[in-house]
């Protein structure tokens, strides 16, 4: 479907921070990929883990939902998650008609996410 996006989910593990970046497009077929970086970053135990979408392209109701859960594991151990952006429209649309933006901590770009 994003044959002319490219797509890619990494994680990168700081002293203190669990980067996780996402680019080009993620729908349900994809968002297993987004998940097992997540679960990564959960893994790796650092006291935050940073989700940067400001890569993401498009994003439908499945990376919603893999972002949920991970929120929800990461506020269960006491860990804080933060999604940084800037959100593209496709994106920011979905966290607006859910309104699922107020379960996150987010952040206007990576950079004010890793200093806040």
């Amino acid at each position: 479907m994003f044959e002319d996006l490219e797509n890619a989910v990494t994680g990168t593990a700081e002293s203190d921070v669990f980067i996780v970046t996402v680019k080009g497009g993620i729908d349900f077929d994809s968002a297993q990929d987004l998940k097992e970086v997540l679960a990564e970053a959960r893994r790796a135990q650092t006291p935050r883990t940073v989700v940067d979408l400001s890569g993401l392209r498009f994003a439908d109701s499945a990376v919603l939902h893999v972002l949920l859960g991970a929120q929800r594991e990461h506020r269960a151990a006491g860990r804080r998650m933060v999604v940084a952006g800037p959100l593209g429209q496709t994106v920011l649309r979905l966290f607006e008609v859910t309104g699922t933006s107020d379960f996150f901590t987010m952040a206007p770009t990576l950079d004010a996410a890793l200093t806040s």
